[in-house]
């Protein structure tokens, strides 16, 4: 199955890659392979994940205190956000 980001997702994912880096040299890029195997996960099993509002679901990153929030629309998984976990947990509900 397909996916697509939403922009603001892009850019959470681009400077939460970005942070890492800073903190240690591909530390950045093994964030970036979890966050994927997380949409992976989301495209194998669109149903099979938390929900968190409506249709709504998150997939838990790996390693990281990161979760993706996605929905599943008619053939793709449309990617809502690249959430930490330790944030607000409702400032992406705007992008629904």
């Amino acid at each position: 199955m397909n996916f697509i980001f939403h922009p603001d997702a892009v850019i959470e994912l681009d400077d939460a890659v970005a942070y890492y880096e800073e903190i240690e040299t591909g530390l950045g890029i093994d964030l970036a392979a979890e966050v994927y195997s997380a949409v992976q996960r989301a495209c194998t099993m669109p149903g099979g994940w938390t929900t968190m509002t409506g249709d709504v679901r998150r997939s838990l990153v790996k390693r990281f205190p990161y979760g993706v929030l996605y929905s599943h629309e008619d053939g793709f998984i449309f990617i809502i956000a690249v959430m930490h976990l330790h944030r607000d947990p409702e400032y992406w509900k705007d992008r629904v």
